[in-house]
């Protein structure tokens, strides 16, 4: 397992498990996140701080309820690392249940890039709202 592999594999693990201290320490603090959609999350949040506080709002809107979880090993080329996923939350009158893709970029142990992909990107911009 490569190391931008490893960082990516630890990184999902520790969101799987809601350790949201242990995700803060994989983000880079220049970090640059491509958030897709048209909901009030989406669009590029550039800074640890702003993506940390994305996810805290994805638990808000959620009610707690938000999870995500690799549905197959991470893939890696090189500096960059593709990983299947499935993600799920629910909020009073909504349910979002779906499959995505993360393609994440890994420099120096954190990852520096992440670019989001959804199965039905306009099911989680409704969700989202």
């Amino acid at each position: 397992m490569s190391d931008a592999v490893k960082v990516v594999q630890e990184y999902f693990d520790a969101l799987a498990a809601k350790d949201f201290a242990k995700v803060g320490g994989y983000l880079a603090d220049g970090i640059v996140w491509h958030q897709p959609g048209a909901n009030q999350l989406s669009g590029d949040k550039r800074g640890a701080d702003a993506v940390n506080a994305m996810i805290g709002a994805m638990m808000e809107i959620s009610q707690g309820s938000f999870e995500l979880a690799l549905t197959a090993p991470p893939m890696g080329n090189g500096d960059l690392v593709a990983a299947k996923i499935h993600f799920s939350a629910q909020r009073k009158g909504a349910v979002l249940d779906q499959d995505g893709v993360d393609l994440l970029k890994v420099a120096d142990g954190q990852i520096v890039e992440a670019w989001l992909f959804s199965a039905d990107q306009p099911a989680e911009d409704t969700f989202w709202g």
